[in-house]
Parts: structure tokens; sequence; C-alpha cells
């Protein structure tokens, strides 16, 4: 089976992993000259560059402090990459400059508008509640646009029961994945940017139709259903973003356990002293080494 994911896309991912590393300083700076740079990179490097970002950018660096500038940073990283997307569907879009109580990203078509969110976690946290979606928040956020949109990782969404589906429906919040929305981008290459235009558009307009229910099959029927009955068109772009779904997921272990092996690696050379107080620091090791080796494909594709 042809690979999806390429070398130069897990190239230009650790690229990015270092550079917000280098970056992060002065967040409001920072922000700017992230978007600047990422910006020229996809002028230069085309949708092919938008599709590596969309795949891989859900999980939050092992390497990367709790709480830290570089943390912070990536999350404006992420929030650049649905930008970019959609603008390569032909909506206009920018990220929002407000730091608290507002959405991260807008978007407007030709017949409707919205805002958006773009989630990431780290492979090894374990428990996330329905906080960590915001999609109450969101509802909050619309302020005068048709629609609002979270956009998360598909291996960390709930795949069997969630609040979060319940909520979507009753308060019109679409819950989308980095894999649907690369999916749309690639056929805004094939059907023209007015088409990937209109197909957003139903799937945010069958999300109230679906009936509040906490049962992810239910909700994500709806949203896959909608998607491939839009074009026979959408079908062989469904099975590479499948495979592409589960190429990201085995790229982002690989990139999360080299670190951790690394770093245990620095354990064993320390004396007696400092392996104690590094202990002290990282006593959580094995227990992030266990959830991310834990993580599968959750299906939620299949759904159909």
């Amino acid at each position: 089976m042809k690979t999806i994911i390429s070398k130069a896309a897990i190239a230009r991912r650790a690229f990015w992993v270092e550079e917000i590393r280098k970056l992060s300083g002065v967040f409001g700076d920072d922000s700017d000259r992230l978007e600047k740079e990422l910006a020229a990179e996809i002028k230069t490097s085309g949708i092919p560059a938008i599709l590596g970002h969309l795949r891989l950018c859900g999980d939050i660096p092992e390497s990367y402090g709790h709480d830290t500038s570089e943390e912070k940073l990536y999350s404006k990283y992420t929030d650049s990459i649905l930008s970019q997307a959609f603008r390569a569907i032909g909506l206009k879009s920018s990220v929002i400059k407000e730091r608290a109580d507002a959405a991260d990203v807008e978007a407007f078509g030709k017949l409707y508008s919205f805002v958006a969110d773009a989630k990431a976690f780290r492979l090894s946290r374990t428990a996330k509640n329905q906080k960590d979606f915001k999609i109450q928040a969101m509802d909050g956020w619309k302020r005068g646009k048709t629609f609002a949109m979270v956009v998360c990782p598909i291996y960390q969404l709930p795949a069997r029961t969630s609040q979060i589906y319940q909520q979507a429906s009753a308060r019109n919040v679409c819950i989308f994945t980095y894999s649907h929305l690369a999916l749309i981008v690639s056929f805004s290459q094939i059907e023209g940017k007015e088409s990937s235009e209109k197909l957003m558009h139903e799937i945010f307009k069958v999300i109230p139709a679906i009936n509040p229910s906490k049962e992810a099959s239910a909700y994500w029927l709806a949203v896959n259903k909608t998607m491939l009955g839009f074009s026979d068109k959408i079908d062989p772009l469904w099975k590479e973003e499948k495979q592409a779904a589960i190429e990201s997921i085995a790229a982002a272990k690989e990139e999360a356990l080299t670190y951790l092996a690394d770093e245990r690696a620095k354990i064993m050379q320390m004396s007696h002293e400092e392996a104690l107080d590094e202990l002290i620091r990282v006593r959580k090791l094995e227990n992030r080494i266990h959830t991310i080796k834990s993580l599968t494909y959750n299906r939620i594709l299949d759904v159909r």
C-alpha cells in the first residue's frame, strides 16, 4: 500500500517543532513571526505542505514543558494551520488576535461565516473531559457568526460516548477532525474551491439536525454520510485520509517515544544524586510511555 505521509512531511514536522522552540520568547511578536513563516512556507510548497501539517499537528510535542512558551506558541501554530487550510478551500480566514474569551480563528464564505478552534493534546495525556473541547464556550463565541467548529486530532476523540457530541448538536457546534479537514483541502484541488466551500456548508447544516445524543456513532454517521454523499470523488480521498490517520498515529508515537527513550538514557548516565533529582521531575515517565503505546486508530472514519 502506498505511504501517504511522506518523509518530507515528517521532516517538516521536526523542523517546526524545533522552530517553535527557537521562536518562543515574547508571545505576541513570536506569534506574528510564526504566522508569516508558515504562510511563506505554504506559498512556496503549496497544498502538500498544508496536508502534511494537518495530518501531523494534533499532538503537542512531549519535549515541550507544560504551560511553557513553547506550548503556548504551538497552540498558535495549530490556529495558523487551521486558517491556512480554510483559505485553501476558498474561504477568507484569519487568526484572531484576542487572547481570552474569544475563538482563535474566524472564516467567511459566500453564504456563511464561522469561528473555529484548533485542539492539540499530548499523546501521554490520559483522561480528557468535555471542558477540554470547549463546545459550550464556542457556542458563546460565535458573536454573530452562523456556525462554530472545533477541530481535533482524530485519535484523541471519544469513539463511543461523550457529552461533547450531545453538546455539539444541541448548541450547533461542529466537532471536526484534522483528517476530515485534510480531505476537504484535497477535494478542493479536484473539484474546485466553490464545491469545497459548499461541502463545508453542508457539514455545518447537518449538525443541528442530529438528534442530541452522547453516542459518537450517531454523530459521526451524520457527518461522514454528508461528506461521502456530496460527491463520488470523495470516496478515494476518504480511503487516503483513513490510511493517513493510521500513519499519523504511528509517526506521533515514534516521535514521542524517541524523545522519552532519550530522556531515559540521560537519566541512566547520571550520578545517583542527579538521577534522584531528575526522577522527582519526570516521575510520570513510565506512565507517559504506557499511554502513548496504548493509542490506536479509533475507527471514526469507518462510520459510514
